[in-house]
């Protein structure tokens, strides 16, 4: 069976300059694990793969029950040197969790 991760989680996002961090934190605690076997790195990276062009780092959190993912490369050069509409890290928290995954 197929969910999107917006079904088991909520993300934030912070970016300074070109770098993006998203955390993806489950709504129930017991789902940790399953993010944490299904979310990895390179998923992230081919589901984003259109906007991030750097290595992603993913780092596990899991006293806090969280993964959170540095995106090198991803905001078209930062919010103040990109002409894009909207580089902020906050609309790729949402791209994030359109991301399926097999449960």
């Amino acid at each position: 069976m197929k969910k999107k991760l917006y079904d088991l989680a909520h993300s934030r996002a912070g970016d300074k300059g070109n770098t993006l961090i998203l955390s993806l934190i489950p709504y129930d605690e017991q789902d940790y694990l399953i993010l944490y076997e299904k979310v990895t790195a390179e998923k992230v990276k081919a589901h984003l793969k259109e906007v991030v062009e750097g290595n992603i780092i993913r780092y596990e959190v899991p006293n806090i029950a969280a993964l959170q993912f540095v995106c090198y490369q991803a905001l078209l050069g930062g919010v103040t040197t990109s002409i894009s509409t909207d580089t902020h890290g906050k609309s790729l928290s949402y791209a994030l969790l359109e991301m399926e995954i097999d449960i």
